[in-house]
Protein backbone atom coordinates (compact mmCIF):
# COMPACT_ATOMS: atom_id res chain seq x y z
CA UNK A 1 0.00 0.00 0.00
CA UNK A 2 2.87 2.36 0.77
CA UNK A 3 4.48 1.54 -2.59
CA UNK A 4 1.19 2.46 -4.25
CA UNK A 5 1.10 5.78 -2.36
CA UNK A 6 4.60 6.46 -3.68
CA UNK A 7 3.53 5.63 -7.24
CA UNK A 8 5.65 2.49 -7.44
CA UNK A 9 3.07 0.06 -8.77
CA UNK A 10 2.44 -3.56 -7.87
CA UNK A 11 4.01 -5.61 -6.47
CA UNK A 12 5.57 -2.77 -4.56
CA UNK A 13 7.83 -4.44 -2.01
CA UNK A 14 10.91 -4.99 -4.19
CA UNK A 15 10.66 -1.55 -5.79
CA UNK A 16 10.10 0.16 -2.45
CA UNK A 17 13.13 -1.63 -1.00
CA UNK A 18 15.35 -0.49 -3.89
CA UNK A 19 14.09 3.07 -3.59
CA UNK A 20 14.57 3.04 0.20
CA UNK A 21 18.21 2.04 -0.29
CA UNK A 22 18.79 5.40 -2.00
CA UNK A 23 17.00 7.45 0.65
CA UNK A 24 17.75 8.92 4.05
CA UNK A 25 15.67 7.12 6.69
CA UNK A 26 16.39 9.80 9.29
CA UNK A 27 14.94 12.63 7.22
CA UNK A 28 11.36 11.87 8.26
CA UNK A 29 10.06 10.42 11.52
CA UNK A 30 7.24 7.96 11.11
CA UNK A 31 5.30 6.14 13.86
CA UNK A 32 6.13 2.63 15.01
CA UNK A 33 2.58 1.22 15.30
CA UNK A 34 1.85 -1.01 18.29
CA UNK A 35 5.56 -1.18 19.16
CA UNK A 36 4.82 -0.92 22.88
CA UNK A 37 1.40 -2.58 22.93
CA UNK A 38 2.60 -5.41 25.16
CA UNK A 39 1.40 -8.10 22.75
CA UNK A 40 2.60 -9.64 19.50
CA UNK A 41 0.00 -8.08 17.21
CA UNK A 42 0.86 -6.02 14.14
CA UNK A 43 -1.06 -3.28 12.40
CA UNK A 44 0.52 -0.93 9.93
CA UNK A 45 -2.59 1.11 9.12
CA UNK A 46 -1.37 4.06 11.20
CA UNK A 47 1.97 3.95 9.44
CA UNK A 48 0.26 3.91 6.05
CA UNK A 49 -1.83 6.93 7.07
CA UNK A 50 1.32 8.74 8.22
CA UNK A 51 2.95 8.04 4.83
CA UNK A 52 -0.15 9.35 3.04
CA UNK A 53 -0.06 12.53 5.14
CA UNK A 54 3.65 12.95 4.47
CA UNK A 55 3.27 12.44 0.71
CA UNK A 56 0.53 15.07 0.63
CA UNK A 57 2.75 17.46 2.63
CA UNK A 58 6.11 17.08 0.85
CA UNK A 59 5.24 15.44 -2.46
CA UNK A 60 6.64 12.53 -4.41
CA UNK A 61 9.92 14.35 -5.02
CA UNK A 62 10.93 13.05 -1.59
CA UNK A 63 9.85 9.46 -2.34
CA UNK A 64 13.27 7.88 -1.64
CA UNK A 65 13.47 9.42 1.84
CA UNK A 66 9.84 8.54 2.56
CA UNK A 67 10.44 4.95 1.44
CA UNK A 68 13.54 4.72 3.64
CA UNK A 69 11.68 6.13 6.66
CA UNK A 70 8.77 3.74 6.06
CA UNK A 71 11.06 0.74 5.72
CA UNK A 72 12.93 1.70 8.88
CA UNK A 73 9.70 2.01 10.88
CA UNK A 74 8.23 -1.26 9.59
CA UNK A 75 11.45 -3.18 10.13
CA UNK A 76 11.83 -1.86 13.68
CA UNK A 77 8.35 -3.08 14.58
CA UNK A 78 8.80 -6.45 12.87
CA UNK A 79 12.15 -7.09 14.54
CA UNK A 80 10.96 -6.00 17.97
CA UNK A 81 7.70 -7.98 17.93
CA UNK A 82 9.27 -11.10 16.42
CA UNK A 83 12.07 -11.24 18.95
CA UNK A 84 9.69 -10.46 21.81
CA UNK A 85 7.61 -13.46 20.73
CA UNK A 86 10.75 -15.62 20.69
CA UNK A 87 11.69 -14.44 24.18
CA UNK A 88 8.17 -15.01 25.46
CA UNK A 89 8.01 -18.55 24.08
CA UNK A 90 11.63 -19.48 24.73
CA UNK A 91 12.21 -20.10 21.03
CA UNK A 92 15.79 -19.99 19.79
CA UNK A 93 14.88 -20.38 16.12
CA UNK A 94 12.73 -18.10 13.98
CA UNK A 95 11.49 -18.70 10.44
CA UNK A 96 10.57 -15.69 8.31
CA UNK A 97 8.28 -16.42 5.35
CA UNK A 98 6.29 -14.43 2.85
CA UNK A 99 7.17 -11.45 0.71
CA UNK A 100 8.63 -9.45 3.58
CA UNK A 101 11.29 -12.13 3.96
CA UNK A 102 12.92 -10.86 0.77
CA UNK A 103 13.58 -7.42 2.24
CA UNK A 104 17.35 -7.10 2.64
CA UNK A 105 17.08 -4.44 5.37
CA UNK A 106 14.81 -6.71 7.43
CA UNK A 107 17.11 -9.69 6.91
CA UNK A 108 20.13 -7.71 8.03
CA UNK A 109 18.54 -6.11 11.10
CA UNK A 110 16.66 -9.22 12.24
CA UNK A 111 19.63 -11.55 11.80
CA UNK A 112 21.97 -9.18 13.62
CA UNK A 113 19.60 -8.40 16.50
CA UNK A 114 18.55 -12.04 16.88
CA UNK A 115 22.15 -13.25 16.96
CA UNK A 116 22.83 -10.91 19.88
CA UNK A 117 20.05 -12.80 21.72
CA UNK A 118 21.25 -16.27 20.65
CA UNK A 119 18.33 -16.68 18.25
CA UNK A 120 18.93 -18.13 14.78
CA UNK A 121 16.80 -16.81 11.94
CA UNK A 122 15.96 -18.86 8.87
CA UNK A 123 14.72 -17.45 5.55
CA UNK A 124 13.51 -19.22 2.43
CA UNK A 125 15.57 -18.65 -0.70
CA UNK A 126 14.62 -15.33 -2.30
CA UNK A 127 12.66 -17.01 -5.09
CA UNK A 128 10.30 -18.39 -2.43
CA UNK A 129 9.72 -15.02 -0.76
CA UNK A 130 7.32 -13.59 -3.31
CA UNK A 131 4.22 -14.38 -1.28
CA UNK A 132 3.12 -16.54 1.63
CA UNK A 133 3.31 -19.71 -0.43
CA UNK A 134 6.08 -21.30 1.66
CA UNK A 135 4.22 -20.64 4.89
CA UNK A 136 0.94 -21.96 3.50
CA UNK A 137 2.65 -25.07 2.16
CA UNK A 138 4.26 -25.71 5.54
CA UNK A 139 0.95 -25.29 7.35
CA UNK A 140 -0.64 -27.71 4.88
CA UNK A 141 2.16 -30.23 5.33
CA UNK A 142 1.77 -30.06 9.11
CA UNK A 143 -1.96 -30.51 8.84
CA UNK A 144 -1.52 -33.53 6.58
CA UNK A 145 1.19 -34.96 8.86
CA UNK A 146 -1.25 -34.86 11.75
CA UNK A 147 -3.69 -37.13 9.87
CA UNK A 148 -6.24 -34.46 9.04
CA UNK A 149 -7.27 -35.65 5.61
CA UNK A 150 -10.56 -33.78 5.50
CA UNK A 151 -10.46 -31.67 2.34
CA UNK A 152 -13.17 -29.19 3.31
CA UNK A 153 -12.53 -26.01 5.20
CA UNK A 154 -14.15 -22.80 6.34
CA UNK A 155 -12.70 -19.40 5.65
CA UNK A 156 -11.22 -17.98 8.84
CA UNK A 157 -9.43 -14.67 8.20
CA UNK A 158 -8.03 -14.52 11.73
CA UNK A 159 -7.10 -18.19 12.05
CA UNK A 160 -4.46 -18.67 14.74
CA UNK A 161 -1.58 -20.95 13.79
CA UNK A 162 -1.96 -22.78 17.11
CA UNK A 163 -5.21 -24.25 15.78
CA UNK A 164 -3.16 -26.32 13.32
CA UNK A 165 -2.05 -28.63 16.09
CA UNK A 166 1.48 -29.26 17.30
CA UNK A 167 3.85 -27.60 14.90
Amino acid sequence: KTAQLLGLGYPGGPTLSKLAATGDASRFTLPRPMLNSGDFDFSFSGLKTAVLTLVRKVGLGEAADIAAAFQSAAVEVLVSKSLAACSHSGATRLVVAGGVGANSHLRERLTQTAAARSITVFYPRLEFCTDNGAMIAYAGAQRLAHANTELTFAVRPRWELSSLGAV
